[in-house]
């Protein structure tokens, strides 16, 4: 098992790169199953995740190949000879779900597995069935699996509500409308980055798409869409990451393809603690204002709010800002798995249920730290950067699901990083 370790103390100068969201490209890559012809992502990022969905592509039939070094993925689906994603694969990651909307409005019929063995009421899969239904889907739920009809061999446009918001359930709905016959409306849905990139390559295919970034979708369905070529949109919580790092270890740095817009209540929370953000055609760079950083509450929210991604490391950030401060969980329970590893750094952190009191201290100090998940694994590198002498983050493959070359991205602008394998 792999531990990063840290030498804290190092301004920070240069530019990060930023990879393309993992988040959007799983969405996009199920979109290939709507066309014949081929469908090219550029800005794709190398994480594990995105092997997991090439596999299940290829499951079905698809022909995935990785260029660039896994910057490019290449896709064809002109055969799908397969229309059964197995449970095998799909309970690796909820994404692969994805792949029912797009089959059921290409070939009529689509099984499968529902993600993780998953209840379906836990995590709610049930509005992605609903939201199908309303599109003329039949289904019928056995032994796990998801099988599912369009009457008629065709799906119809369709009016749905979602009860509450929900990224996924969205992003298979219209998937699914744009093949659909006649007009459908889905009101009440995500209106995330991720969404309204997953719109514009959609529409690049040939769809007719309404309303993207707003609450309510209109999608006009077509018979047939065409292949495209399209870049993976900037990966905001990668860039939040690390437009923290000089924030917190000091120094200034750029974060090359960052845009303000995907950001926008992030960059008013760290301006508010004394951050400087300046966007340019190279993207975003940031520095101390002047001074230390102060203290700043943060309450997360469904987008375009504060999100709850990058709650661990706006902690990590507060732990040495001058003052005190209140952040307020919203999104998640028990997402505060970070402060007990940060306190033995010398944090003064109170959690009380959802909300997580910060009191600022002089300087942090390096310790054994262990990684809980994946955004409290690269809250804790970000916090050694900031302490005095060395800091070991053991537990670090949780990082490998969602941030790639950390210490390639962090030693670039000149901090003192290394991965080293633990003995066993």
């Amino acid at each position: 098992m792999d531990s990063i370790v840290v030498q804290g103390g190092q301004a920070l100068k240069g530019s990060i790169p930023i990879a393309g969201a993992k988040n959007a490209c799983l969405t996009l890559m199920p979109a290939t199953l709507l066309s014949e012809e081929p469908l090219t992502l550029t800005n794709a990022p190398r994480l594990s995740d995105i092997r997991t969905m090439t596999l299940l592509l290829q499951s079905l039939g698809a022909e995935v190949s990785s260029l660039a070094e896994g910057g490019v993925l290449a896709m064809s689906s002109h055969d799908i000879n397969n229309h059964t994603a197995d449970y095998d694969i799909v309970r690796k990651m909820r994404a692969s779900i994805l792949v029912l909307g797009p089959m059921l409005a290409r070939d009529g019929h689509a099984i499968v597995s529902l993600p993780g063995g998953c209840a379906i009421g836990a995590r709610p899969v049930d509005l992605h069935l609903k939201a199908l239904e309303a599109l003329g889907a039949e289904l019928d739920l056995r032994e796990g699996y998801v099988h599912a009809k369009a009457t008629g061999g065709r799906l119809k446009g369709g009016r749905y509500a979602f009860p509450i918001v929900s990224v996924g359930a969205t992003e298979n709905a219209l998937l699914a409308a744009v093949l659909a016959k006649g007009t459908s409306v889905l009101e009440n849905v995500a209106r995330e980055p991720e969404i309204v990139d997953l719109a514009q390559c959609l529409r690049a295919m040939g769809a007719h798409i309404e309303g993207e970034g707003t609450d309510t979708l209109t999608i006009e369905g077509v018979d047939r869409l065409h292949g495209a070529t399209h870049p993976v949109v900037t990966d905001r919580i990668e860039l939040g990451t690390y437009m923290l790092a000089p924030l917190i270890a000091g120094g200034e740095v750029t974060l090359q393809g960052g845009r303000r817009g995907l950001l926008e209540a992030f960059c008013e929370r760290i301006e508010a603690a004394g951050a400087e953000v300046t966007e340019g055609p190279e993207g975003l760079t940031v520095r101390r204002a002047n001074g230390p950083m102060r203290a700043v509450d943060v309450e997360t929210a469904p987008f375009p709010g504060f999100p709850t991604d990058l709650q661990a490391q706006m902690m990590a950030m507060l732990c040495t800002a001058e003052g005190t401060s209140v952040l307020d969980e919203k999104i998640f329970e028990n997402r505060f798995m970070h402060a007990p590893e940060l306190t033995r750094m010398g944090a003064k952190i109170d959690v009380h249920g959802g909300t997580a009191t910060v009191t600022g201290v002089d300087r942090l100090r390096g310790a054994p730290v262990m990684a809980t998940d994946l955004r409290a694994s690269v809250s804790l590198i970000l916090a050694g950067l900031a302490a005095e002498g060395e800091t070991k983050v053991s537990r670090v493959y949780h990082l490998d699901r969602g941030y790639e070359h950390v210490v390639r991205k962090l030693s670039g602008v000149g901090a003192k990083i290394e991965r080293v394998k633990d003995d066993v």
